[in-house]
């Protein structure tokens, strides 16, 4: 694996700190204290809120970086970057910021509002492909078509690197006492920055990354020593759903990164519920996945000090209604019940009837009678129920079998 001590160095990370020294182009973004996280995982949880950045990611840090760097070396006739959201509203803002024109390419499958931000902050936006790949492979073609445009790589670039490390510093200025931090990796570009920071300024705090299980590289990488890359990702967390790092990234997190686990679109899900609950925060899966991590049974913080990082907040609505559906499943607050009954006048009635007895609220009811199991004259009720938790979903189950009917929860 290529050594990567001139790779990416702390003077690199020092210079894009003096670059990005504009609260216009990148604000100093909140600590918080989160007594809840502290409960449910034994430590002491810090929030750190880079979500609230300008963008609502911290995209912005890099893309400044790199295209103040590359102006400052020459003329430049403008910019093109290949992303599904985040990464392109930070090259749209960073390029218009430096009098730059700014072309990004995003798959047709990237969020709209995510699209109109790119628009509003200044870039020409091209929908291309259907994932990441072949947006980034089109952009790759019109920067090579032109030498007077540059290609703003998201991760495999060291001047992108240096500027994410920028958030690095802040966090160990932020908690200088910090045992351990936690970082999502996608592409990489992030925590090798941030890693790179923390080992010049804190080298005793551990650094962990934290990938998505549906589009998770790192792990197997390391263990080859070269860049693993996936034909196709599945995550809610399309942040970190890059599917593949670089030879530049995986050199850094190979030399600067403690561990890297993985979390499921389950644990991102619950996340994102439990800080929209308790900590009052939107964050998206990406920006989820680090208090997924410290609250899942892959990483152990109890009785450490430890800062997860809220990476990115653009959290597409009609992605948040999902992420909500799933999370009230899982803890029974919205718990769809499939009963068994003899298809006769009154069964429905009565049936709501047992439900509406524990002041539960009934969202739908569906009538089935095509199901292969049932007998002649049977039928089944689908109902899908808002309660209050598990422990009033039990009750209302045991009810309706206590009146002698079969019931399951309708994913059975």
């Amino acid at each position: 694996m290529t050594d990567s001590s001139d790779l990416v160095t702390f003077a690199d990370i020092e210079t894009a700190r003096e670059r990005l020294d504009d609260e216009s182009v990148v604000k100093r973004t909140p600590v918080e204290r989160s007594t809840s996280l502290d409960e449910l995982t034994g430590g002491e949880v810090h929030l750190k809120m880079e979500h609230l950045q300008w963008t609502g990611s911290f995209k912005t840090r890099g893309a400044y970086n790199k295209i103040a760097k590359t102006a400052a070396e020459g003329d430049i006739g403008g910019v093109v970057a290949a992303s599904a959201g985040n990464h392109a509203q930070g090259v749209a803002l960073a390029a218009t910021k430096l009098g730059v024109e700014s072309t990004i390419v995003m798959p047709r499958t990237a969020p709209q509002a995510k699209v109109d931000a790119t628009r509003e902050y200044g870039a020409e936006v091209e929908l291309v492909g259907t994932d990441f790949r072949e947006a980034m492979a089109h952009a790759q073609e019109l920067s090579s078509a032109d030498d007077d445009v540059e290609f703003v790589h998201a991760y495999d670039d060291p001047a992108i690197v240096a500027g994410q490390g920028t958030l690095g510093v802040e966090m160990y200025e932020d908690l200088p006492e910090v045992d351990t931090i936690v970082v999502p990796i996608g592409g990489g570009g992030l925590i090798s920055g941030i890693a790179t920071a923390f080992d010049e300024l804190s080298p005793e705090t551990r650094v962990v990354g934290v990938q998505a299980s549906g589009a998770t590289t790192v792990p197997d990488s390391l263990q080859k020593g070269v860049p693993v890359s996936l034909e196709s990702v599945d995550t809610i967390a399309d942040g970190i759903a890059t599917g593949g790092i670089s030879d530049l990234t995986l050199s850094l997190i190979e030399d600067h990164v403690d561990e890297v686990v993985t979390v499921t679109d389950g644990e991102i899900a619950r996340a994102i519920l439990l800080l929209l609950e308790r900590a009052k925060q939107v964050v998206e899966g990406a920006g989820a996945a680090s208090v997924a991590a410290i609250i899942s049974e892959e990483l152990d913080v109890s009785g450490e000090t430890v800062m997860p990082l809220l990476c990115g907040g653009n959290l597409d609505m009609t992605m948040l209604q999902t992420v909500l559906v799933h999370a009230l499943s899982d803890r029974d607050q919205l718990l769809r019940l499939r009963v068994r009954i003899d298809d006769q006048p009154g069964k429905m009635e009565e049936i709501s009837g047992l439900i509406a007895k524990h002041n539960a609220n009934i969202q739908t009811i569906r009538h089935d009678r095509s199901a292969p199991e049932l007998d002649v004259g049977e039928a089944h009720l689908v109902f899908e129920i808002e309660t209050s938790g598990a422990g009033q979903a039990r009750a209302i189950i045991r009810s309706i079998r206590d009146h002698g009917h079969e019931v399951k929860h309708a994913n059975a």
